[in-house]
């Protein structure tokens, strides 16, 4: 008998957010409310889970750079995070110039009161053992610790990637599962109460624009890169031997899944193949420029919405954050974003409902997103290479299909 394919999950995120937007015309309150009750419930898990998902996300990642000590680590882990912030940058004061033109948050603020009746039939609190400035430090500590002592057991680093395979298991078979019922019971409610009609017509000029940044942004990025390239100084033919890896991206979802790809297309680009193997997979899980380009326009997009205030001073402590959050999260399906909800929560002050809308908008970019991170480590590549590359040129392409 022939096995159905799973359907993807921006699949199933947009049925969630149509059904609930067509349910709320004509569930009544008591239906209604009991997938609010579920949306409760698992909010309370989720908060829970979000200083473990940073503990076991960014300790082990700290621990596994420090295996490589060097100048050249050192080098290329500041330059992806200063890549990371600066399009952290680059999307707040663009967002911050256009989105206020065209998202008005008077009709959300009207809906706002109307949500009021509406309520779970119970709920459960459940604590999170520390939180999430706690989870951070604590991560800082461990991981930086472990690269400093010396042993021969490791028994901590063994207890913290095993503790990290856990949240990824968790993240990818309890979580990312349920999301797109409970982002159906978010909408579900925001069409109940109105509060949907004045979203949902603000979405796709916030992807657009997003969009919009990508590109401009990997452009940048080979403009730069093409000052240090030792070989090809063009930036668009060097942007151009790059797309194989972009457009394996668009359908995997998946930076690691790309690497291959991204490493063969980087030796082309005349970068020297033990810089390249070092950079690009290292890269992979540090150089997080399109997911933050999409995560910071979503955020002062939900903030515009809902009549939140905000400030760049603000933002330079979410970016910097931000750039710390997401180490390794992109080797786990959604786990970008769920490294992000944490920071989301405690220095924007996002709620339940304004964390489910940044899922759905962000998983609806996720793709482009990915293809943006895997094209930009290319460039990357090409400025280690002209500091710590061999001097010599031509070197044979590996056969990585």
């Amino acid at each position: 008998m022939r096995r159905f394919k799973k359907p993807n999950l921006l699949v199933l995120i947009i049925l969630a957010i149509a059904m609930g937007v067509v349910c709320g015309w004509f569930f009544n309150e008591p239906l209604t409310r009991i997938f609010l009750t579920f949306n409760s419930l698992f909010s309370n898990f989720l908060g829970f889970c979000i200083p473990l998902i940073i503990l076991g996300f960014v300790a082990p990642a700290i621990a596994d750079l420090g295996k490589q000590a060097g100048k050249m680590l050192l080098f290329t882990v500041c330059l992806a995070y200063g890549v990371t912030l600066s399009a952290g940058f680059l999307s707040y004061f663009v967002s911050d110039s256009l989105f206020p033109s065209f998202i008005d948050s008077a009709q959300i603020d009207s809906s706002i009161e109307q949500s009021s009746h509406l309520a779970p039939y119970f709920s459960i609190n459940i604590p999170p053992l520390f939180d999430i400035m706690s989870a951070l430090v604590l991560a800082f500590l461990v991981g930086i610790g472990l690269t400093r002592i010396k042993s021969e057991k490791n028994s901590l680093k063994n207890m913290l990637e095993e503790f990290r395979d856990i949240v990824s298991w968790v993240i990818a078979k309890i979580i990312v599962p349920l999301l797109p019922l409970y982002i159906f019971g978010i909408f579900l409610k925001m069409s109940v109460t109105g509060e949907v009609n004045s979203i949902l017509s603000d979405f796709y000029k916030i992807i657009l624009v997003i969009f919009a940044l990508h590109l401009v942004w990997l452009v940048a990025l080979y403009l730069g890169g093409s000052l240090f390239s030792k070989g090809e100084k063009n930036p668009v033919k060097l942007l151009w031997t790059m797309l194989p890896a972009y457009f394996t991206a668009l359908g995997t979802s998946s930076s690691a899944a790309t690497i291959p790809v991204t490493l063969r297309q980087t030796i082309k680009m005349g970068v020297d193949e033990d810089v390249a193997g070092f950079t690009v997979p290292l890269c992979a899980t540090i150089d997080l420029s399109g997911s933050a380009l999409k995560i910071v326009s979503c955020a002062v997009a939900l903030m515009l919405m809902k009549g939140m205030p905000y400030d760049f001073g603000m933002f330079a402590y979410f970016v910097g954050m931000l750039g710390v959050a997401l180490v390794a999260a992109p080797g786990v399906p959604g786990g970008s974003i769920m490294a992000a909800v944490g920071i989301l929560t405690s220095i924007l002050g996002f709620t339940d409902s304004d964390c489910a809308l940044m899922i759905a908008l962000y998983i609806a970019m996720d793709s482009f997103g990915t293809a943006c991170n895997v094209t930009g480590d290319g460039a990357i590549a090409l400025v280690v290479d002209r500091f710590f590359g061999k001097k010599s040129s031509g070197v044979a392409v590996p056969n990585l299909q």
